[in-house]
């Protein structure tokens, strides 16, 4: 680090974001996280060992992963050097590299080389980091907020210690904001504010588990209120409401959380719960997810989990479908939560995709069946002419539009496919295919 670079530090540690500042600097101020931060578990021992290997922390934002790198750099007698994937290229990395070698030439001292956000990196960007994290020359410490299984290099994975940071408690994030009020070094004390209980405990569960989120809140409140007549800030919970504005959905379209609410959507709809389907249909129409993405989802979920017990079910989801296309947002929301609680009270029949899925599998590890002759495409002018000519019966020439002959192919006659049950309107289909078989 240079002058230049330690002067532009201290100075972040005095004016930056309180959220900055607040970082803890040793293991004993670090807050959550003791799934992997207790006592006698393998991060903490490492860290207070100094015997760190590569190590990859991944987690949505606001749990701690930058705090636990800045923690390390804190301990540790390694040279300390950090990059951003959003900002930094490979010239970049090699710059470090080159130091890297250099100090461990010369002074036999170790770099680690944190870098935020490295799921940015492409894969030719990670793949160069391999040999120098492979002999040693700098040990890794990546951080993500994707799944690093996902998006980070295979190899790097295989050379580094993975460790999952949850969302922070509410508990948690309590301390935090009496830190953030009261800390007269790090924090806004010399401020002389106060909050109420209740705001505390408004912001700690408004914040979704991100503690930066509740910490620039505690910040804007205590910049933008006003004294009172004895000279003190009070964040009161209208204060707070006003600072955070809105409740912190965590939701990217594009990581692990879209995937786990529209499970729980399409999972809240096959279980039959309308207000768990309804309320993660909100939670999604919040976030910003796509109609059209949802109403696939429900128009699925219609044919393979309600199927043939309310075969309406599916023609509701197509129905929501064609509305929100043409009527667009915020209406659409309507004839979704109609689609959606639809389904979810709907009864419940997974009989037609068991049945297209036994199908399919006898079509895959069996030879193509002949169609029987009589059911073959032979074009004659008349039913009656059909079946003297084909053997082909005309089922409405018969009484009850019924009569019994082979449809399957000869292999194949006796195979059940279709098994209905006994929920809904396939308790009927059921009866009825029941009465048939008597009469054959």
């Amino acid at each position: 680090m240079d002058l230049f670079e330690y002067m532009n530090e201290k100075s972040l540690e005095k004016e930056g974001p309180l959220a900055a500042r607040l970082r803890p600097t040793t293991l004993e101020e670090v807050v959550g996280q003791q799934h992997i931060l207790g006592e006698g578990k393998l991060l903490t021992r490492a860290i207070r060992a100094d015997k760190l290997s590569s190590l990859i922390f991944f987690g949505p934002p606001g749990t701690g992963k930058t705090t636990l790198a800045k923690v390390i750099a804190a301990t540790t007698k390694a040279e300390f050097k950090q990059l951003n994937a959003t900002t930094s290229g490979k010239k970049d990395m090699e710059e470090v590299v080159a130091e890297a070698k250099n100090n461990r030439a010369a002074y036999g001292k170790k770099t680690i080389l944190f870098i935020d956000e490295i799921h940015r990196f492409n894969k030719a960007q990670q793949d160069y980091l391999l040999p120098f994290v492979e002999d040693g020359t700098v040990i890794l410490i990546g951080a993500t907020t994707e799944n690093p299984y996902f998006e980070v290099n295979k190899a790097l994975l295989s050379r580094s210690n993975i460790f999952e940071l949850k969302p922070l408690s509410a508990a948690d994030i309590e301390v935090l904001i009496r830190r953030a009020v009261y800390d007269g070094e790090k924090g806004m004390g010399m401020y002389s504010a106060e909050i109420e209980e209740e705001a505390v405990t408004f912001l700690a569960d408004i914040a979704g588990g991100d503690a930066r989120r509740a910490i620039n809140a505690v910040e804007l409140a205590v910049l933008t209120t006003e004294p009172g007549p004895d000279g003190k800030i009070r964040i009161t919970t209208a204060v707070a409401e006003e600072c955070i504005q809105r409740r912190n959905v965590r939701y990217d379209k594009t990581g692990d959380n879209h995937y786990d609410v529209i499970s729980a959507f399409i999972k809240s709809m096959r279980g039959s719960d309308p207000d768990a389907a309804v309320y993660y249909l909100a939670r999604m129409l919040y976030a910003g997810e796509d109609p059209k993405f949802i109403a696939r989802r429900i128009m699925i979920c219609a044919a393979e989990d309600v199927g043939m017990a309310d075969p309406r079910a599916l023609q509701v989801a197509i129905a929501a479908s064609e509305t929100v296309e043409r009527v667009g947002m915020p209406e659409g929301r309507i004839p979704l939560a109609m689609a959606a609680v639809y389904v979810a009270t709907a009864p419940k029949s997974n009989a037609a995709y068991l049945a297209i899925d036994k199908a399919l599998a006898a079509v895959k590890k069996t030879e193509m069946k002949t169609v029987p002759p009589h059911l073959k495409n032979i074009y004659v002018e008349t039913a009656g002419d059909t079946e003297e000519r084909t053997g082909y019966k005309y089922a409405h020439d018969y009484p009850g539009h019924f009569v019994k002959q082979q449809y399957l192919p000869d292999e194949l006659v006796g195979t059940k496919f279709f098994e209905p049950g006994d929920n809904g309107y396939e308790k009927e289909i059921k009866k009825y295919m029941e009465f048939l078989s008597r009469l054959m």
